[in-house]
């Protein structure tokens, strides 16, 4: 009861470092790539946080295989190296009996991939997908910040307003160069306002302005004044949800609908809880080391066995999507190699602590002195 308590506040602190290591990066590394995004006008600049925080949901159930697998990794390289795996021995326990108190870490974080696997990570990536169409689909004078040249949706239009008033539906010092077959034009006006026609059209409607029109590189340009110019930015009106990404259906949509892409998706979500209880299992015997050499080969050996894995599963995903392997058959081969694997490595471990056991090798040590003693006896 001891060793377990002791064994398991040194798991959760592991496990709480691991994890915040490997969380920081992530987020690190979705901000760097978030911001970049807004600064090309590819989101809205409001929503950077909003996509973070879906982006970090997406990345959780990786981050906590990985935290599983390294914590439970480390605390036993940990009593490798300080002998107390000796004093285990010598008390005539074995290595089996760290899979209960590790199972009782375990489990709970299995599940919770699990949970997060297949319901989180879905809505995260659903929650992102409808702020990402929502800004994508807005009228184009909307997607535009002020101070900054913004292309439009339809790619033939660059617009620039100086300011914005009313939540962006009026706008000041407006500028619009647009792209066309015969030519190009530049308007230029003081105020500009999106109107809709009530049949899905929406209008940029200019005051006060100039608009020029020719070829560039030609000395015909037309030049005129308006005090009211009408420009249609939008045909129709946008249908939000229309181009669902696949991991971002929920698992009934999954389940309801039969067919590669779907199954492969389903192959995902099913395989990440099953890595995470394989790898924590495989962390107790992979855990050995030389207490008189370093532990980081270890580590560096997990991290390749969690990529290998991991790579591994995405091949069969990419099988089933191409309708290469039936799901009834992917889904089970390479989790049931990755248990024998386990298994075969506690028998090895096993039968070397049989054989390296501090008490058989005392044991050896006291028969082979009274051998000895014998022989001296029988000499004299």
């Amino acid at each position: 009861m001891i060793f377990q308590r002791a064994l398991h506040r040194e798991l959760a602190s592991a496990a709480g470092a691991s994890f915040t290591v490997l969380f920081t990066v992530c987020v690190t590394w979705t901000l760097i790539a978030i911001l970049g995004r807004a600064a090309g006008g590819r989101v809205a600049s409001g929503d950077v946080v909003a996509l973070i925080a879906f982006q970090s949901l997406n990345y959780l159930p990786t981050v906590l295989i990985l935290t599983s697998f390294i914590s439970v990794l480390v605390a036993v390289t940990r009593s490798y190296r300080d002998s107390e795996m000796v004093v285990w021995f010598a008390s005539g326990q074995s290595l089996l009996a760290w899979i209960r108190p590790v199972l009782v870490f375990g489990v709970p974080l299995v599940l919770l991939v699990g949970a997060l696997s297949m319901v989180v990570a879905p809505w995260a990536k659903m929650k992102s997908t409808e702020f990402i169409q929502r800004f994508e689909k807005r009228e184009d004078l909307k997607r535009v910040a002020p101070g900054q040249f913004r292309e439009s949706s339809s790619s033939d239009r660059v617009f620039f307003v100086e300011g914005s008033t009313n939540g962006s539906t009026v706008v000041k010092n407006v500028f619009v160069s647009t792209n066309q077959k015969d030519g190009s034009s530049i308007v230029v006006a003081r105020e500009g306002v999106v109107e809709a026609d009530g049949k899905g059209g929406q209008y940029l409607v200019l005051k006060n302005g100039r608009r020029y029109q020719g070829v560039p590189g030609k000395a015909d340009f037309q030049s005129m004044e308006f005090e009211r110019y009408s420009m249609r930015v939008a045909t129709k009106v946008p249908v939000l949800g229309a181009d669902v990404p696949l991991d971002a259906l929920p698992m009934t949509a999954l389940l309801a609908v039969e067919n590669q892409w779907t199954r492969s998706e389903l192959l995902s979500r099913i395989s990440a809880p099953i890595i995470c209880l394989v790898l924590i299992l495989l962390a107790i015997p992979l855990g050995f080391v030389n207490p008189r050499a370093g532990s980081s080969a270890n580590l560096i050996l997990a991290l390749l066995i969690f990529f290998t894995y991991n790579n591994l599963v995405k091949m069969a995903e990419a099988s089933v999507k191409q309708a290469k392997i039936d799901f009834a058959m992917a889904w089970w081969p390479l989790h049931l190699l990755a248990a024998l694997i386990v298994f075969g490595l506690f028998a090895w471990r096993l039968n070397v602590n049989h054989h390296y056991h501090p008490l058989v090798l005392i044991n050896a040590w006291k028969r082979r002195r009274l051998h000895r003693a014998h022989a001296q006896v029988e000499a004299r």
